[in-house]
């Protein structure tokens, strides 16, 4: 993960404290929605992709902005709808969770086009045939069938191993 930045509404003092107590990286402080907005911006601008967790009303503008935008599920609808994703309950330790379990969801997908793509490029000639003519392979359809069944039952048990992973 890169730098965690604090942008909040609330006065210096309190952001400060905040940002002390959880270890941010820094913190900005008295923001307006479109302030918070427009920072989100600036860090894009500079070539940083940006995750903005909120929850209030005064978040939606930077959670719509964002390159992922993450509203708590006690926020108001207003965040809940400018976001991204929303996480179920208010613990800011599920954005971890939620960035883990989607790397791996990604990766998982990566492997099942993998494969797909390995079974058609080479069951896809035996059934039209192609290798008949040169070397009398024919792939007879039940074959055919109980191979695209196990390509089915392969990547559904692939996908099934997310289940697995502990956060």
């Amino acid at each position: 993960m890169g730098d965690i930045e604090l942008l909040t509404g609330d006065m210096a003092a309190q952001a400060q404290a905040v940002a002390e107590m959880v270890g941010v990286d820094g913190y900005q402080a008295q923001l307006l929605p479109e302030q918070k907005a427009e920072a989100v911006l600036k860090l894009q601008t500079q070539g940083n992709g940006v995750v903005m967790v909120g929850d209030g009303i005064n978040d939606a503008p930077a959670l719509a902005r964002a390159d992922i935008g993450i509203a708590i599920g006690a926020g108001t609808d207003i965040a809940i709808e400018a976001a991204d994703m929303v996480l179920i309950k208010s613990d800011l330790l599920d954005v971890a969770k939620a960035i883990c379990l989607s790397r791996s969801v990604m990766t998982n997908i990566k492997e099942n086009l993998f494969w797909a793509f390995i079974y058609n490029a080479v069951g896809i000639p035996f059934a039209a045939g192609v290798f008949y003519t040169a070397f009398g392979w024919l792939l007879n359809p039940l074959i055919a069938a109980a191979a695209m069944s196990c390509s089915s039952v392969s990547v559904v048990t692939n996908a099934l191993r997310l289940r697995f992973i502990k956060l």
